[in-house]
Parts: C-alpha cells; structure tokens; sequence
C-alpha cells in the first residue's frame, strides 16, 4: 500500500514539474510515457518514479 502511495505522489509531481524535469533529463528515460488525449497531455513516469525512490531509499538508510 505504501509504494501505491509513493507512486501516486510522483505521478502527481512529476506532472506538475514536467516541463522542468525534461530539461534536467528526468523524463526521458526509457519507460516514461506522455500521451495526448483530448488536447491535454498526461505523463506517465515510470521509470523515473523507480530511479527517484531507488535514490530516496539510498538516503534514507545513510540516515
């Protein structure tokens, strides 16, 4: 239940922060998805919600 929760809280800000984080690089790796339906653009990031939890559960056990 948790990693639902965790996945809904990156998929609410990586849609949010989409603009930015294509231009850091985040976004465009492979398994993130955009798709555009009824002229609104929804992004789906995968791949970059796993690498971003992979990096917060490497700090959080140094800490």
């Amino acid at each position: 239940m948790r990693w639902l929760l965790v996945f809904v809280v990156a998929f609410v800000l990586f849609n949010g922060l989409a603009g930015w984080l294509r231009k850091v690089g985040l976004g465009r790796l492979p398994g993130d998805f955009a798709f555009r339906f009824r002229g609104r653009e929804i992004f789906v990031p995968l791949a970059s919600s796993v690498l971003l939890s992979l990096i917060a559960a490497g700090v959080s056990t140094l800490l």
